[in-house]
């Protein structure tokens, strides 16, 4: 437990001096605020648009609070995942560049104690980042369009924090034996290409972890019950996620 804290600390200072720690919550600060804004000036935005068709102005409905919430969450489902692999895709691959790895490999510590390490780090970064965006697109929605269930909205973005956090995961893997950029490319092609086979099949695949985005926004617009096996496949994976990871870095091999 020592080595792990040790460890931990050590990723969590290296994430404050990259300033990671202060640029991506900021990212998704500026991403979870920007729909509920937005939205409820896009009647305005419609007006100063000289090729608005006639009478499109005039059906414009404001939509829901829950509904703007939901689909403030939805912002983080590309650029926000696509700005946490690229903040955690050095976290093994850069250390084996740099030769840190051999060190760190070098005292009494277990493959396993770093690899849970570098992902408790990046789980603290995730949650933080998530947070304040969901705050601050929480503040604006009950600012703008109405009050929120603030129980259903930590809810809701708890659940897609898990959908985010299973694409931290792999890159986390991938990271082990592949260099940075190709660990991202990795990891988002088959979060992109789950993510498509559910759309494809959402009825057949509705156990996996690519249903997690569209109960998150259940919790918020329908308010219905969560089944239990997206949760499951996520678990399952992002547990594969470490062992494969903590597997490779044993063998200590260079990037390829």
């Amino acid at each position: 437990m020592r080595s792990f804290w040790t460890l931990y600390s050590k990723e969590m200072l290296e994430t404050l001096r990259s300033y990671k720690l202060i640029w991506i919550p900021i990212v998704f600060i500026i991403l979870g605020i920007m729909q509920p804004l937005v939205t409820y000036y896009m009647r305005d935005i419609l007006e100063a648009s000289a090729n608005v068709p006639a009478g499109m102005l005039e059906s414009f409905e404001m939509p829901e609070a829950t509904a703007v919430m939901a689909q403030a969450l939805g912002q983080y489902g590309t650029i926000g995942i696509l700005v946490l692999a690229l903040g955690s895709m050095n976290a093994l691959a850069g250390e084996r560049s740099s030769g840190t790895a051999e060190l760190l490999m070098a005292k009494p510590v277990t493959p396993m104690v770093i690899i849970i390490a570098k992902w408790a780090a990046q789980l603290t970064l995730l949650i933080i980042a998530l947070g304040l965006g969901a705050a601050g697109a929480g503040y604006y929605t009950e600012e703008l369009m109405g009050p929120l269930a603030w129980g259903e909205v930590a809810a809701a973005t708890g659940i897609y924090g898990l959908w985010l956090l299973c694409g931290v995961s792999l890159t986390l893997l991938f990271s082990s034996f592949l260099r940075g950029p190709a660990a991202v490319f990795l990891a988002l092609a088959l979060v992109a290409g789950v993510s498509l086979a559910y759309s494809l099949l959402p009825t057949r695949l509705g156990w996996t972890l690519a249903a997690l985005p569209g109960l998150s926004a259940g919790v918020l617009v329908d308010s219905g019950t969560v089944g239990v096996g997206p949760f499951l496949s996520a678990a399952v994976l992002i547990v594969l996620c470490i062992a494969g990871a903590a597997l490779l870095t044993s063998r200590n091999k260079l990037p390829v």
